[in-house]
């Protein structure tokens, strides 16, 4: 079956276990045991109820809407690598028949939500089939790939899951991790290059340390870099790669697991996370004190000794 490559949605949730606890996700196809470091995708349409066996948990959740999620093109990379199909895992077929006074179903229509109240579970659905279903992938036993010789690969090479748009290469959202791996490039700045770009890259961190940030950015955090915002490492992680030199050994990523929701949309901020006493008001300070470390051999040349690279006739 490929329901695990292509789910039929015109709109879903996706969500992420953060803290170290595990949830159950009942659905109408069955129910999904869910670990920290798991992703779940939820079709558009369908009931579903999340319960806490271990009390309070946190995660990240985002809405695409008008596109399916697939796997990215694999490309020169062929069939193999990356997120595999084989991994993304349904839920068995699960129903409960009772009596549930006062169930209250809350809908999403139009931006808004709705209640309402039946006196039967939603989830009497005894057998499904077809490939319109949730499904669960443990980020784990994502097989990365990444630069051997020199150059910072682009993060689109770590995709988990893209949805697509009608022009190649500008997703509506990509999910992207950065998981535990080697980095072994040589003459090369190996974290993320100061950059800006046209997609809108909102990150978190699940676990660990993330590379580019050595100080603030803690598990359970988000940054958000809107479309054409300049951004790349703080200036203690800049500095530390430069001391490294040209001749840094192969070096292992452990014990982390960071991840971006990137779209080509520009998101909007609510009030409530800009008035919130977590925002973080002095971010902008990790790029204070950045100094070039530029060198090169000054020459006398003047503007008319060189054309295109050549000696004027």
């Amino acid at each position: 079956m490929v329901y695990t490559l292509y789910v039929e949605l015109a709109a879903h949730s996706f969500a992420m276990d953060l803290l170290f606890t595990w949830l159950w996700i009942t659905t109408e196809c069955g129910r999904l045991q869910v670990s920290p470091g798991e992703i779940v995708v939820l079709p558009q349409g369908f009931r579903f109820v999340v319960d806490l066996p271990d009390g309070p948990s946190r995660g990240y959740v985002a809405e695409v809407f008008g596109t399916h999620f697939q796997l990215p093109d694999l490309g020169p990379i062929g069939a193999n690598g990356l997120a595999a199909s084989r991994d993304f895992l349904a839920p068995t077929a699960w129903f409960e028949d009772c009596p549930r006074p006062g169930f209250t179903i809350i809908q999403k229509f139009g931006g808004e939500l709705f209640n309402a109240r039946q006196d039967f579970s939603p989830f009497n659905v005894v057998a499904w089939h077809g490939n319109y279903v949730p499904y669960k992938y443990d980020l784990s036993k994502f097989c990365p790939y990444n630069t051997v010789l020199i150059d910072h690969g682009d993060p689109s090479i770590n995709t988990v899951l893209t949805a697509p748009t009608d022009k190649p290469g500008v997703a509506l959202l990509d999910f992207v991790i950065f998981p535990p791996r080697w980095l072994v490039a040589e003459h090369t700045f190996r974290p993320p290059y100061y950059h800006r770009n046209c997609m809108s890259e909102f990150m978190g961190l699940i676990y660990g340390g993330y590379e580019a940030k050595a100080d603030g950015f803690l598990p359970g955090g988000a940054s958000l870099h809107s479309c054409m915002t300049p951004h790349g490492p703080d200036t203690k992680t800049y500095e530390a790669t430069v001391a490294r030199g040209n001749e840094a050994g192969p070096h292992k990523i452990t014990d982390t697991m960071a991840f971006m929701f990137e779209s080509c949309l520009m998101p909007r901020t609510c009030p409530w996370a800009l008035d919130s006493h977590f925002r973080d008001l002095d971010y902008y300070q990790c790029w204070i004190g950045l100094k070039s470390h530029f060198s090169h051999d000054k020459t006398d040349v003047k503007s008319n000794d060189l054309q295109n690279g050549n000696k004027s006739g």
